[in-house]
């Protein structure tokens, strides 16, 4: 899997950046953790930095293209994403997951 950075916009308001990338693999599409993790790594950010909003495949290509979050810091994520994003991509979750779990 190899992931090129399209696009990299700043957000000083929100602490973070906005980054268009396309992601080039071999098998089916990946996960979307395996491209947060990826995409962590070329940037040299922690995964717990990165959210991955969107990531689009066409039908047949072996090409994705994917909008990401770049924040600047694991709690300024959590700050301001919504709860279903932060859930998806599994930031935050370890602390926050087992109370929830055991009052359901």
């Amino acid at each position: 899997m190899e992931i090129n950075v399209i696009s990299e916009e700043g957000n000083p308001m929100l602490h973070r950046s906005d980054v268009r990338f396309e992601v080039v693999h071999d098998e089916a599409t990946p996960s979307r953790l395996s491209v947060r993790d990826s995409l962590a790594a070329k940037l040299n950010k922690d995964a717990d930095e990165v959210v991955i909003h969107e990531l689009d495949t066409k039908f047949g290509m072996r090409k994705t293209v994917g909008y990401a979050k770049v924040y600047e810091t694991a709690d300024a994520a959590r700050d301001v994403e919504q709860e279903y994003m932060l859930e998806r991509n599994k930031i935050g979750m370890d602390e926050e997951a087992d109370p929830e779990a055991e009052e359901a």
